[in-house]
């Protein structure tokens, strides 16, 4: 029945053509072939397109009108073009564009530059597909058409996508899609989303191509382009395959194959080989035509009659094989369906396990590293304590080894949390407004006296091109630099350390800047390079014994490198010194930005302050109390979260240090009750954060800062100062 149908179709279409064939005697006229050739092929009868195209070249020969010779031309190309007979396309637009060189400048030469183009685009002839658009582009700007520009850098951006230079394509395809929103041009701006988003994929950002295929798609519902659909719909699918969401791939991958399956449907109604073949025919034997006009015609007709008899044959035939196709296709997909099936349930199962197994290791790491904080806390305090009364000599190289000790295990417990953090996706990449060059100053200042003691020159050298401020991560940035720098001073010995920043690239928007810290310390062998990088690796027993270090720094340097978009690069040589270097790519912020204000402060500010302690654990309970009053502070001490409530109601502190972990009522809940009736008393966080707090979750519940445990006492005291400081 659908057979007969569309066979009707198909018969009525031929008859209206043939109505429109006895017309043109009676409208005899260019830009009437040409209407007609565009109405058939929007209707996709392309045998008539053809046809009514060639009438046209005819019509414009006997008139030897040049630009209405290459308009004809042009015309005819575009059927080809859209036939994909690429070849055809490219000898009809060069025909046409040979014509338009001897005229003046018009937006149809521009064109037909970009059509020649985008041929080569598809044939993978990139370097012609280049040359014709810049072409294009001289004309579109000598005539004054800046619309036709957003096209033709879109088409660049693919050309250099195609040959990989993504360095190139990325800020093309960045511009087009700054522009604002316009129904026009609502299709370029979703293909260059589209574009980016691949290149995004194919580098494993997962994350950043979800976005950008997303904005693709929901662009592209307003321009209802299908074949721009398929393809962002399987780029979506392939996006949510590796971030292993198997239900949403293979949503998108099942609604990319119904919108194929329905071109694959349209293109059938397309010109057939026989047909085209036909038609080449027809317009070889023009010239021999020509000779005799009545002989001409007269064969005119007779192919007209046969070509209907054989694209009737060839419709039943094409018609027949689809049927036949679709069928087959229809077992392979539902076979494949149920393969996809049991893949899907496996991948399932092992995503289950891999969550489950990293859940119990983050939760494992959480509560190791939070239970050695708390007796490292005592260890600490309490060395602290008795290094502030006055031991005696034959003590303090024992007292002065196990605050060394001491902080080195703090530093080992914080750096593990730090891996475990970055692997469970508990840290995220932050975009804030700051200032580079001061960030890397502050850096400087801070390790002046670690260079000094290994006798190194340590300098920095900023291309000044790069903008003072832009948007990023200062926090991550700075822990790359301290870790890396750090290394750097440790390794070299009456040497230099060198930190360059230089541009790659630079725009109204973006910028891409290469980070290159050198050494000429020890160096690294060959053999060791690749290890490096890997957790508790540091080259050799020896080089630990001597140095020092967790071996755990240059993983976590790694990791926040890949997190902020970058890869860092290692050249070394042993004896000479090392370079690490590493490329990232950020917007350029605001040039007025507002500083937080800083407070000066003294101990004067302590004495005689009234602090309430709330700690359950005894020995914390006497090392904070000592060290509170140490300072000339009076400390109340309570040991649990509803007596502190109690205590803060019925009483007037200056500060409240509240642990977190507390019997009963924890800190933060009783911190949260406190706010109901005080705002205004200060109240300072201790604990040994974990995996599962974080600053801005406990100060979200009323605490005004947090000291984390085991807290080094110069930062204990400079926090306590500067919170009392804020209250006066």
């Amino acid at each position: 029945m659908r057979l007969f149908v569309l066979f009707f179709i198909f018969l009525s279409t031929l008859g209206v053509a043939q109505k429109q064939k006895k017309n043109v005697a009676k409208v005899d006229s260019l830009n009437y072939y040409i209407e007609l050739s565009n109405f058939n092929s929007k209707t996709n009868n392309y045998k008539f397109s053809l046809d009514f195209a060639q009438k046209a070249i005819d019509f414009a020969n006997k008139t030897k009108n040049t630009s209405a010779q290459a308009y004809a031309h042009l015309i005819l190309g575009g059927i080809y073009f859209d036939l994909k007979k690429y070849d055809d396309a490219i000898e009809s637009y060069y025909r046409s564009v040979s014509l338009y060189n001897t005229i003046k400048p018009s937006s149809q030469q521009a064109f037909c530059y970009y059509q020649m183009g985008l041929c080569n685009l598809e044939k993978g002839n990139y370097l012609l597909a280049e040359n014709y658009f810049d072409k294009a582009k001289m004309i579109y700007t000598a005539i004054k058409i800046p619309d036709a520009i957003g096209l033709l850098n879109l088409q660049k951006g693919i050309v250099y996508k195609a040959k990989g230079e993504y360095a190139s394509a990325i800020p093309i395809f960045n511009q087009i899609i700054a522009k604002p929103d316009a129904a026009d041009f609502s299709k370029t701006k979703a293909e260059a989303l589209y574009q980016i988003g691949t290149i995004e994929l194919q580098n494993n950002r997962k994350n950043l191509a979800l976005n950008y295929l997303s904005r693709a798609y929901a662009l592209n519902a307003k321009d209802k382009n299908v074949d721009q659909k398929a393809k962002i719909l399987l780029s979506l699918s392939l996006v949510y395959e590796k971030l292993l969401d198997i239900n949403k791939a293979h949503f998108y991958l099942k609604k990319h194959l119904q919108l194929k399956d329905s071109i694959a449907i349209l293109n059938t109604n397309k010109l057939g080989s026989e047909d085209y073949a036909q038609f080449k025919d027809s317009e070889r034997l023009k010239t021999i035509e020509q000779l005799d006009k009545e002989n001409k015609e007269q064969q005119k007709a007779n192919k007209v009659s046969k070509l209907i008899s054989i694209l009737a044959i060839a419709l039943i035939s094409i018609l027949s094989l689809l049927s036949l196709s679709l069928y087959k296709n229809n077992i392979i997909r539902n076979q494949s369906n149920l393969l996809l099936k049991e893949k899907n349930n496996e991948l399932i199962l092992a995503k289950e396990k891999a969550e489950k197994a990293s859940k119990a290791r983050a939760e494992f790491l959480s509560t190791v590293s939070h239970e050695l904080r708390t007796p490292l806390n005592a260890i600490n305090g309490i060395t602290h304590l008795l290094l502030e009364e006055n031991p005696k000599p034959s003590q303090m190289n024992y007292l002065t080894s196990l605050k060394f000790s001491g902080n080195y295990l703090l530093t080992f417990i914080n750096e593990i949390l730090e891996i475990n953090r970055i692997e469970s996706s508990a840290i995220e990449t932050e975009y804030l407004n700051f200032d580079l060059k001061l960030l890397l100053a502050n850096i400087q200042n801070s390790l002046k006296e670690l260079a000094s003691i290994n006798n190194n020159a340590f300098t920095l050298e900023i291309d000044p091109s790069i903008p003072d401020y832009l948007l990023g991560d200062p926090t991550k940035l700075s822990q790359v630099f301290l870790n890396l720098i750090n290394n750097a001073l440790k390794f070299t010995k009456n040497g230099e350390v060198k930190v360059t920043l230089s541009t790659n690239e630079i725009n109204e928007e973006f910028t891409s800047i290469h980070f290159k810290i050198i050494d000429t310390g020890i160096g690294i062998p060959k053999d060791k390079i690749e290890s490096v990088f890997d957790s508790f690796s540091q080259g050799s027993i020896e080089i630990n014994r001597k140095y020092g270090g967790t071996g755990l720094g240059l993983t976590i340097v790694k990791k926040l490198i890949d997190l902020m978009g970058g890869k860092i690069k290692l050249e070394s040589e042993v004896g000479k010194g090392s370079s690490f270097s590493f490329d990232l790519s950020f917007k350029i912020g605001n040039t007025h930005t507002t500083a937080e204000k800083t407070i000066d402060y003294d101990d004067s500010i302590l004495q005689d302050k009234k602090v309430l302690l709330i700690e359950d654990n005894k020995i914390n309970q006497m090392i904070t109390k000592k060290m509170v009053e140490n300072k000339g502070m009076i400390c109340e001490v309570i040991d649990n979260g509803e007596d502190a409530i109690e205590a803060v109601k019925n009483n007037v502190y200056d500060l409240v240090l509240m642990d977190v972990h507390l019997p009963g009522i924890n800190g933060t809940i009783a911190t949260q009750t406190i706010r109901t009736f005080d705002k205004k008393t200060r109240i300072i966080a201790l604990t040994a954060i974990s995996l599962n707090e974080n600053r801005e979750m406990l100060m979200s519940y009323g605490m005004n800062d947090v000291i984390t445990k085991p807290f080094d006492p110069s930062d204990f005291y400079k926090i306590i100062s500067s919170n009392l400081a804020r209250k006066i």
